[in-house]
């Protein structure tokens, strides 16, 4: 680099310190250093497949709402302040119309945090580590380590065992938990699902992990028929696993317990593998389910992260990550600044989202969420079981509340229901505010327009490759 140094950016299937620049900056004097490859299948890169075309939303640009400065005598006329208001109070009926058709995203929505409205006058920073206070006074560590302790419970580690934080959202805690395996096993390759949530190759791109794609089975679990001879061509590097407690997209549970058999029949001991859980939300609903399998630290895994603001029902993205102390030391250091340490990734962090955690955790307890788990998986059922009496292709894995169906042609009728979609496929996730009521309206509007799209030779699609034979009730699975 002209002026300066060289700078480097720091019951079970068996079917994975750097100088100072001195001088001008000559952007175009910086040799880009490559990222690794994500590599297919054996590590043999296939031809590039043609990219299908995805629907984007609308540019905001187009509906953003401008900033203006207020006029010199505004102090005495008001007019910055009311318009301001009558503003806000449009949003808010906007707030309250969206709400009424959201089903596509897994946000629980089933919320009243009234009577923390009296904290929200203060500026709550938790940054730094939890366990170890700040000269920073305005925080809520002593919540934040409460909820912890819970989670810690449920996932059945020590309180000298784990170490953990409130991230500002799920993602966070898969970059996390990835950064903890990789700085343990700095020369281990990464092993994710196709269908593990984008986060994950997210991190293997910051981090220049080598990642390596795992098929999945038709349900979109991880098909560890095809991780095993993956782990087998690589035997001689450590492996870090992303294991999914519910898939984006199908809501599909890899079996933790065939994973680590596989892991140990490859040849990897406990010492040469680092397993990270993603239970964005199912990693809650998970413990409340009969026969489904456990997660627990009790198994030899090294991380668990889940969302707040999904089933818990936070109002502001937020999230849980939990590790083993034994591998914190090694991202931890102390920060003369903050008097404190520091092991989180994003330093300052939300301290009102442990007050939210908190609040609801002591409301509903262990009986609440089971109860809410319920009644989820039970809607699920109802709505999977309608759309097969209409006619409609669908599919709803055993542990899940996500219901996976046709993608509507009408891309209004997706974005008013705000249906999450991939390719011909679209799902809904019943999340503990979604009453029957509000899948019957959904159902008979689908029902309707469906009618208008599908007439004479029009046919709807077939999805058996997406959810499978017997699923699928197009003309030629029917």
């Amino acid at each position: 680099m002209a002026g300066g140094a060289d700078i480097k950016a720091p019951s079970p299937n068996e079917n994975g310190k750097a100088e100072i620049l001195k001088g001008n900056l000559e952007p175009t004097a910086i040799e880009v250093e490559p990222l690794p490859p994500v590599v297919p299948e054996n590590g043999v890169e296939k031809p590039s497949e043609k990219s299908r075309n995805i629907v984007l939303g609308r540019n905001v640009h187009s509906t953003c709402l401008t900033i203006t400065e207020p006029e010199v005598n505004d102090e005495v006329t008001g007019d910055k302040e009311a318009q301001m208001a009558g503003v806000l109070a449009r949003y808010r009926k906007n707030l309250m119309e969206r709400t009424k058709y959201h089903l596509g995203y897994p946000y629980n929505l089933d919320f009243d945090y009234g009577a923390l409205s009296q904290l929200q006058h203060f500026s709550i920073n938790n940054l730094g580590d939890p366990f170890i206070e700040s000269n920073y006074g305005v925080h809520s560590r002593q919540f934040e380590v409460g909820v912890l302790d819970w989670f810690a419970r449920l996932w059945e580690i020590e309180k000298d065992e784990y170490w953990g934080y409130i991230t500002n959202c799920g993602t966070e805690g898969n970059l996390h938990g990835i950064l903890v395996g990789r700085e343990v096993f700095p020369d281990g390759i990464l092993y994710a699902s196709r269908e593990s949530h984008y986060s994950v190759f997210k991190a293997a791109r910051m981090y220049r992990m080598e990642c390596v794609k795992v098929d999945t089975l038709v349900s979109g679990e991880i098909d560890c028929s095809d991780l095993r001879p993956k782990l087998l061509a690589n035997k001689d590097k450590p492996a870090i696993l992303n294991v999914n407690i519910g898939t984006t997209v199908k809501g599909a549970v890899d079996d933790l317990d065939v994973v680590i058999r596989t892991l140990e029949e490859c040849g990897f001991s406990h010492d040469r593998f680092y397993i990270h859980c993603d239970g964005a939300l199912f990693g809650l609903m998970m413990p409340f389910v009969k026969r489904a399998p456990k997660v627990s630290f009790k198994k030899p895994i090294g991380s668990v992260s889940v969302s707040g603001h999904k089933f818990v029902g936070c109002p502001m993205p937020c999230g849980v990550q939990i590790t083993r102390m034994e591998h914190i030391n090694v991202l931890s250091s102390n920060v003369e600044y903050l008097a404190s340490r520091d092991a989180t990734i994003m330093g300052s962090r939300n301290g009102h989202a442990p007050l939210f955690l908190w609040y609801t955790l002591n409301r509903k307890g262990y009986k609440g969420f089971q109860k809410d788990v319920q009644k989820c998986l039970r809607n699920a059922h109802y709505l999977k079981d309608r759309l097969h009496e209409a006619g409609i292709s669908a599919m709803l894995n055993e542990l899940s509340s996500t219901v996976v169906f046709e993608r509507p042609r009408d891309e209004e009728f997706v974005r008013r229901w705000q249906l999450a979609c991939e390719g011909n496929i679209a799902h809904v996730v019943v999340m503990p505010n979604v009453t029957i009521e509000k899948l019957d309206f959904f159902l008979n509007e689908l029902v309707e327009k469906r009618s208008t799209w599908y007439q004479g030779n029009v046919q709807p699609p077939c999805i058996a490759a997406e959810i499978g034979k017997a699923n699928c009730v197009c003309a030629l699975h029917k």
